[in-house]
Parts: C-alpha cells; sequence; structure tokens
C-alpha cells in the first residue's frame, strides 16, 4: 500500500485541499503539521530549520509518496485530484478545471496582497487602498465568472456532471471568506 505524508503547518491554507481529498477518496495518509511556535524568528526548532532545506523548494506543504517528494500546492492537488478521480472525467474536463483553479490562483494574488498587508502592520489607509483597488475587484471579477460557469454547466458543478477538485478549491476559498 502506498504510504503518503502530507507536511504543511497547523493550519488550513494550502494544505487543506489535499486533506479533502484524501478524506474524500478513503485514502490514509500521515497529516503531519508544523505548529506555528516552530516558525517564530529566533524560536525556529531544529525539525523545522532542517526540514525547510529538504523540501524541493523550500517551502510547503511537501507530499511524500513513499519517499517521493513533490512540492507546489497546486502539483500536489492536481497530482491528487487525477489520482483519486477528481481531475475530470475526459481529458477536456480536465483542462476545464486546471483552468478555473488557475483563474483562481490569478485572484488569490489579490487576497494575498490584501491579507499580508494586514499582517505586516501596514497603515489602515494602505491596507484600505489594497482592499478597494485591488482586493474587491479581482475577487468580484473572479466570483462572477464562476458564477457565469455554473449557470453555463447547470449540474451545479463547475466542470461536468460531478465534484471535482475546481469545486473543492472554489468552496473552501468560499469557506475561507465566510470565516475572516
Amino acid at each position: 500500500m502506498t504510504h503518503y505524508k502530507l507536511i504543511y503547518f497547523d493550519a488550513r491554507g494550502f494544505g487543506e485541499l489535499a486533506r479533502q481529498l484524501f478524506h474524500l477518496a478513503g485514502v490514509p495518509f500521515e497529516d503531519v503539521r508544523i505548529s506555528f511556535e516552530e516558525l517564530m524568528p529566533g524560536k525556529q526548532s531544529a525539525y523545522w530549520l532542517e526540514l525547510k532545506e529538504k523540501t524541493p523548494f523550500g517551502r510547503l506543504p511537501v507530499l511524500s509518496i513513499d519517499g517521493f517528494e513533490l512540492g507546489q500546492s497546486s502539483a500536489i492537488h492536481r497530482y491528487l485530484a487525477k489520482k483519486f478521480g477528481y481531475s475530470g472525467k475526459t481529458p477536456e474536463e480536465e483542462a476545464w478545471a486546471d483552468a478555473i483553479v488557475d483563474q483562481f490562483k490569478d485572484y488569490m494574488e489579490s487576497f494575498r496582497l490584501f491579507i499580508y498587508a494586514q499582517r505586516e502592520g501596514k497603515s489602515v489607509e494602505e491596507v484600505k487602498t489594497i482592499h478597494d483597488k485591488k482586493y474587491v475587484p479581482a475577487k468580484n471579477q473572479f466570483l462572477e465568472a464562476i458564477d457565469k460557469i455554473l449557470k453555463t454547466n447547470k449540474t451545479g458543478y463547475l466542470v461536468g456532471n460531478g465534484l471535482t477538485w475546481a469545486d473543492l478549491v472554489v468552496a473552501d476559498h468560499l469557506f475561507t471568506l465566510r470565516n475572516i
């Protein structure tokens, strides 16, 4: 039996979709979560520093598949979706699911700018400008595109007539938006 080990922080973030795919597929996996205390400057644990050095790109998440290390969240999610049957039923459905996720990633750049501006302690005016001029227009454009896709498809799914990783990406982000 294949041994899967997902390494990510003790948060939803870029690791949650992989966790969801494992659970949907009923496939056991080792869920290694790095605590935020281990990341604090000056207090970084030896485990984290060593792990960071060994990751394919110096960041998380990483999925280990019987020792094969795969980095980058989208590559991990795409791999798991394909492996577990959530990538689409035809090459065209797979391509459309990938396109929706790529559009999501483009939108996420504005979301990250907004979140990081808050976390980095930028002035209230700077945060408001990023929110109003970058994030809100990008969010509205993305959500309008998703709404149009759902209305066109008429199945309740973004792609074809079944659940794909694109549905999971969008649903997980909507959950995040509701809870920030």
